[in-house]
């Protein structure tokens, strides 16, 4: 395995693409110095390891172009798809190798999944990330995760989404306050029926949240007590919020604030439109729990920040701020409180 501690094993294209020759079954954390590289050799390289079970990240002092590697990460500013690197390349490659070490399974299906998504369709997607987190949801990280966490008691809403028409738009409010609007099962059917409501209607949907937080993502008082991964799957592809925005999503308005955590920006990430306050934080937690985003952010939110920058955020859970949510094209407007 090539990894990366206290010291940094970085190798040139060259040498990474002997690697992947000479071991095919490479696993853990590949980096690559891509300062230097001669024009397509990237693209080789990402071809070489489009199966291969690890996770590649290419890292430049002077990045160019947008080669198609798992993570890719600048030691100054850059553009998208490139991750730009305040702290230090050495601090930001320690963060992911972290990662890696501590959860190699979820690590390495994120980058697979991400890698199948690009070019396909949303709806293809959403059953990639679906199988995916199924097949980690029986994993011995997930498992440890789920027996080592703090059992919470469920947390009843009457109401948990709120579905109101004003003229042509209908105001879907998430409003468990209480539980800063984390998403359980009642939840989603909710926002399931409000958005099949608004497609089949016509209409333009405005998403909110009540309380002080749009969405802290998924209810940790349901993860584990599904029947098993594969009904769950099937659920995901039958009652999926993301699948049942996408009809009226190029009409949809996602207005979020608080903590946008989880599916807080999943979901939102597929509005056509994005408002955040300015108090709003974004953060992908699922790998800590031995998982991958589940309600659909591999799908949503690579459509607008790219692969490369949402492996970054799914691999490390670094929190990212409203105003750097609006550079990275994440969110559309800020707006102050």
């Amino acid at each position: 395995m090539q990894r990366v501690s206290g010291h940094a094993q970085i190798l040139k294209v060259t040498e990474a693409h002997d690697l992947v020759r000479a071991e095919p079954e490479v696993t853990g954390l590949l980096v690559v110095d891509l300062d230097g590289a001669q024009p397509g050799e990237a693209e080789d390289l990402a071809a070489a390891v489009a199966s291969t079970p690890c996770v590649v990240v290419g890292v430049a002092e002077r990045p160019t172009g947008a080669p198609p590697l798992d993570l890719l990460l600048s030691a100054g500013d850059a553009d998208q798809p490139w991750r730009p690197s305040p702290e230090g390349l050495d601090a930001a490659l320690a963060t992911v190798a972290d990662a890696v070490d501590r959860y190699p399974q979820a690590a390495t299906v994120l980058a697979q999944v991400l890698r199948l998504g690009r070019g396909r369709s949303l709806d293809e997607c959403l059953t990639i990330e679906s199988l995916a987190y199924a097949t980690l949801q029986s994993g011995p990280e997930h498992q440890a995760w789920l027996h080592g966490r703090s059992p919470k008691p469920p947390s009843p809403t009457q109401e948990p989404v709120a579905i109101e028409r004003q003229g042509d738009v209908v105001v879907v409010t998430l409003q468990r306050p209480e539980v800063r609007n984390a998403v359980d099962a009642a939840t989603r059917d909710g926002l399931v029926a409000a958005f099949d409501v608004a497609a089949r209607a016509g209409l333009d949907v405005e998403l909110r949240g009540a309380g002080p937080d749009f969405c802290s993502g998924g209810d940790l008082a349901e993860f584990g007590t599904t029947p098993d991964p594969a009904t769950a799957h099937l659920v995901r592809s039958t009652r999926s919020p993301a699948r049942a925005l996408a009809a009226s999503a190029h009409r949809a308005t996602a207005h979020v604030h608080g903590a946008c955590i989880g599916a807080g920006i999943e979901l939102a990430a597929l509005a056509h439109r994005v408002v955040a306050r300015e108090d709003a934080g974004f953060r992908l937690p699922e790998v800590v729990m031995g998982l991958i985003p589940g309600a659909g952010g591999t799908a949503t939110i690579p459509r607008r920040i790219g692969p490369q920058r949402t492996a970054w955020l799914a691999l490390t859970g670094t929190p990212l701020d409203a105003p750097t949510a609006r550079r990275w094209n994440l969110v559309d407007t800020v707006e102050s409180v």
